[in-house]
């Protein structure tokens, strides 16, 4: 993570000031590291035994590093149990014993390092995302929830990890997508609370909408790729604020003052637009975008100089490939419309998911305008595997949308992401 210090700005900020506030303090969590947070973390650092230059450098990042991911891992000592280890970092010790399926609670071996999570969601819902943020999140989910699988599919064109979480053993292979739009990014955050909910709901022997989160896990195999495009999430966020890929993401805008910058922002950081990468007509996509006067790398709308030229629209291309999924699910925003269809192609069943996805979201089910009907991952995924896909265009509003927002979208679109695991 970057050096923050008084004057720094951004999610960075946000998520300092979060781990502060779940370490014990009571920040405003405004992304301003002004002298509340110069206190606080001067504070932190004299009780960590650390120089209290109230500058957050990589030692400080470590100290933070449990409150940023929601674990710790402690080295057990003589006449420690799981119960004294959970009391002493004020948690649960269900969550403990969940955490370490390898270690009897009876006899924990001197020495052990154990994994304990800490009294707190892993995953914020009331801050602005970054690509160190949702690093964290899947780090802490899969330590929490060892259920979980933490991977990598690829890396951006700034070399960010794309990362993913898969759960389940079962036959029915279904892929969620979120962020391949970075001004969409708040689908992020919609992906990783659903594993987070999923996770626990496993863990403790709980349900989802009437059915047994085991029975959910036995019978499908879910991958979670939260964050397709880092890169420009951290530039419409505003964690990438300056250098020379800021730079040049400006003066690529500057060629396309339609697009607000940076928060009008869609493209990777190269000023391509990743759904429209996919070979499913992407010759008309090229058509349709350089009619709109989108002709050369911009911050949205530029279907780039071929197919899967992107390294993110690659990775995920290749991915599903290896993968095979029965099912895909794309995360995008605007207009609570649910989009089934590829040309005239009639994938059976897809009509009828689609309708109960909108029953279940209050959302409409509509065949995608031809405008925008080319290169997405859902067309390429319909046209090659003529199985179910679908884009979820979640919320209504100005993209990017705030993170206030989020309970709403998620309660919306939650009994999608539940059932899209048993429907094929």
């Amino acid at each position: 993570m970057r050096t923050l210090r008084e004057g720094s700005r951004g999610p960075a900020v946000q998520l300092l000031q979060l781990g502060l506030n779940r370490a014990g303090a009571s920040l405003q969590t405004d992304g301003r590291f002004g002298p509340a947070t110069r206190q606080t973390v001067a504070a932190f650092q004299s009780r960590m035994g650390l120089k209290p230059d109230a500058i957050v450098g990589a030692l400080t990042h470590r100290a933070l590093r449990p409150w940023y991911t929601g674990y710790l891992t402690h080295r057990v000592q003589r006449g420690e149990s799981f119960w004294s280890i959970a009391q002493l970092y004020g948690t649960q010790l269900d969550a403990v014993i969940e955490a370490n399926p390898a270690l009897a609670p009876e006899s924990i071996p001197l020495g052990a390092n154990l994994t304990v999570p800490l009294p707190f969601p892993v995953v914020p819902t009331d801050i602005d995302y970054c690509a160190e943020l949702v690093a964290c999140c899947v780090e802490g989910l899969a330590a929490r929830y060892p259920l979980l699988r933490a991977g990598a599919i690829g890396r951006s064109a700034m070399g960010k990890p794309l990362w993913s979480l898969h759960m389940g053993q079962g036959a029915n292979r279904v892929l969620y997508n979120a962020a391949h739009h970075a001004n969409e990014w708040i689908t992020t955050p919609v992906l990783l609370r659903y594993a987070e909910e999923l996770g626990e709901a496993a863990a403790k022997g709980g349900s989802l909408m009437g059915t047994k989160a085991a029975e959910i896990l036995d019978y499908a195999s879910v991958t979670l790729i939260p964050c397709v495009n880092p890169d420009g999430m951290d530039l419409v966020t505003g964690e990438l604020s300056q250098g020379r890929e800021y730079e040049e993401a400006r003066r690529i805008a500057a060629d396309y003052p339609r697009f607000p910058f940076p928060r009008g922002w869609k493209a990777n950081l190269r000023g391509v637009d990743l759904n429209l990468q996919y070979p499913a007509g992407w010759e008309q996509a090229r058509k349709n975008k350089f009619a709109l006067g989108v002709i050369s790398p911009a911050p949205g709308d530029f279907v780039g100089e071929a197919p899967l030229t992107a390294p993110e629209s690659r990775a995920l291309y290749d991915y599903t490939r290896a993968f095979d999924p029965a099912l895909t699910l794309s995360l995008h925003t605007q207009g609570e419309v649910i989009y089934w269809k590829y040309l005239d192609v009639e994938v059976p069943g897809a009509q009828e998911i689609a309708a109960l996805f909108a029953d279940l979201s209050g959302y409409t089910a509509e065949d995608t305008p031809f405008a925008s009907g080319f290169a997405g991952y859902k067309d390429w995924f319909i046209q090659d595997y003529r199985r179910p896909g679908f884009t979820l265009e979640l919320g209504r509003g100005v993209n990017p949308l705030p993170i206030s927002d989020f309970d709403a979208v998620y309660e919306r679109v939650r009994g999608i992401l539940i059932l899209g695991a048993l429907l094929t």
